[in-house]
């Protein structure tokens, strides 16, 4: 029998949630040895050993159990708790040091003779490095005073976000980066540039293919980007304009981002049976990383529709086939069933989106288009599970709000395609985001367990993954449903994202590495955003410091604007 550590108890004892987790049933979970996972049987067994006895030491290499010189002491001291360092190890007892923006000790404080002019009691607390989310939506709120705080992720213990995902990254990074510098930010942030922008600034919505020195365009807005501070290519193939693109015109661009050092990331084409389908997709993807000679990265990967249910299992295959044939292919997920959407890429098809909002509103009125439009959207809402199965999400839509399309169906007397175009009218195509409720469990948990995939908000207003999605996964997949072991979770919320975007000195607690840190108690950390109240911040995060400063402290934010605007160049100058 293997016992919980001392250092863990009293959070233990102090809460009694909804989890009604025992002490024993907690240290299983941690240690994860019934689990698949990447950290190997000797780890365990060591990690186990530290627990039965935590007075054997705290962990750190001579080096780092040697106490700093007098000029280094370092500033804050995290004493006592129990620390997942990023990489996929396991849990052991060790202290951590900061000084300035970095950290400058891990190992025993107090056989180091360490004294600090702050020290926090991390007795009971998980210590681990910040959250990197490599999927979000987050530009927008960076950018607005008031809301620059990024408070929703960091309560989530995120410290650093990706924004310009599905397409959507502007071809003009400089701009934004300086204007966050300027106007202080809360996490960290890193930019994409997006396929979508960049073909919109050179060819419009339309559905055209660009010239050969329209292409050249294209290719010099993504290298100019990227050498502003960009560190990949984004795109979108399911949204207009990205769906009108051929396969060629995306590994053309990715080979531009290819040649600055950078990634793509893509929100595929289909993820369900639009068009190409999921394993068609999956297929593309994999041919831009063996041609464009760049790492692809999948975002949300997910199985989308009953029609395509089970298919994670063909879709892991395919992914395993082409990194044991060297190509570099990862993905994302996030923990829900349910998808984020707007009503106009759920139903109308890509030729209706095509031009202008004046242009699209025509076509919905054009009776000649008519049964053509009609069938095509009667077709997607079966693939999208029917109108029970998609939940409106927008504030900007009150009297649509918590209702599915199935119940405003009803109050209009009308069949959902017909309610559908109307609202679609009525709204001119505004404030119609959607909850899409058209996953099955079973493939979120394959997923899950695939040591490539690591973890992702895609953060969208209305759907409580903005808010919840970190502390979901360990409530729910790690500490009740033990899908993946809490030093897998960590791993891929952290060192993972940082290996990805290649961001240098962040993703890991290590010496000399940025303090990005979070310390979260096991027995609280939980989501509290539901569909019905998806801005209810998370809770379980006491500590969160963004480059040594602390940005949550005892659980409440501390008002610090720490985050920085992360430039890819000067990344690379960094790392050098």
């Amino acid at each position: 029998m293997v016992w919980l550590p001392m250092s863990l108890t009293p959070a233990i004892h102090r809460h009694h949630t909804g989890a009604h987790l025992r002490p024993k049933i907690l240290l299983a979970i941690l240690l994860s040895a019934p689990f698949a996972c990447t950290t190997s049987t000797l780890a365990q067994n060591s990690d186990q050993s530290r627990l039965q006895n935590p007075s054997q030491s705290r962990s750190g290499s001579a080096k780092q159990n040697n106490a700093p010189s007098r000029a280094s002491q370092p500033d804050l001291l995290i004493v006592g708790g129990q620390v997942i360092d990023g990489t996929g190890a396991a849990l052991r007892a060790a202290d951590l040091g900061i000084r300035s923006d970095r950290i400058v000790f891990l190992g025993d404080a107090r056989k180091a003779k360490l004294i600090a002019a702050r020290t926090i009691d991390a007795r009971g607390l998980i210590v681990a490095p910040g959250f990197i989310d490599p999927h979000t939506h987050a530009g927008s709120d960076l950018s607005a005073l008031g809301r620059n705080s990024n408070l929703n992720y960091l309560m989530q213990g995120v410290t650093t976000v990706i924004v310009g995902n599905d397409g959507g990254g502007s071809p003009h990074p400089a701009r934004i980066l300086d204007s966050w510098e300027k106007q202080g930010i809360g996490t960290n942030a890193v930019l994409l540039v997006g396929h979508g922008t960049v073909r919109r600034e050179i060819l419009g919505s339309g559905n055209i293919q660009p010239t050969p020195e329209q292409l050249e365009s294209m290719k010099s807005l993504v290298r100019g980007a990227m050498r502003e501070g960009s560190f990949g290519l984004s795109t979108g193939l399911f949204y207009v304009p990205g769906s009108f693109a051929h396969t060629e015109e995306v590994i053309e661009l990715a080979k531009a981002a290819a040649e600055l050092g950078g990634y793509y990331d893509s929100h595929m084409r289909d993820e369900d049976s639009y068009s190409i389908g999921l394993l068609g997709s999956i297929a593309e993807t994999i041919r831009i990383a063996r041609e464009a000679h760049i790492p692809v990265h999948i975002s949300h990967i997910k199985a989308l529709g009953p029609q395509v249910w089970g298919k994670s299992i063909e879709v892991i295959a395919m992914v395993e086939k082409a990194r044991a044939e060297g190509l570099d292919v990862t993905a994302d997920q996030y923990p829900y069933t349910s998808s984020g959407s707007s009503l106009i890429a759920s139903l109308l098809p890509p030729w209706a989106q095509a031009g202008t909002q004046s242009e699209i509103l025509e076509r919905l009125d054009d009776k000649g288009l008519r049964p053509r439009l009609l069938q095509e959207i009667e077709d997607n809402l079966k693939r999208r599970g029917g109108p029970d199965s998609l939940l409106f999400t927008s504030s900007e839509a009150p009297e649509l709000l918590g209702k599915k399309l199935a119940a405003v169906a009803q109050e209009k007397n009308l069949p959902p395609v017909e309610a559908a175009l109307q609202i679609m009218r009525e709204r001119k195509l505004s404030g119609l985001a959607v909850a899409s409720f058209n996953m099955d469990e079973a493939d979120v948990a394959r997923f899950m367990k695939q040591p490539w995939v690591m973890t992702g908000s895609d953060g969208s207003a209305g759907h409580p993954r903005l808010y919840g999605t970190y502390p979901r996964k360990l409530r729910v997949y790690v500490l009740e449903k033990k899908v993946v072991p809490l030093s897998v979770a960590i791993r891929a919320s952290t060192s993972q994202p940082a290996e990805l975007a290649h961001i240098p000195e962040r993703g890991t607690l290590r010496e000399n590495f940025y303090a990005d840190v979070i310390a979260f108690d096991p027995a609280t950390v939980a989501d509290q955003s539901t569909y019905e109240h998806p801005q209810q911040l998370a809770i379980g995060m006491k500590y969160v410091l963004v480059n040594g400063t602390l940005a949550v402290d005892q659980g409440k934010y501390t008002g610090a604007l720490a985050g920085r605007a992360l430039r890819k160049l000067s990344a690379h100058s960094r790392a050098k």
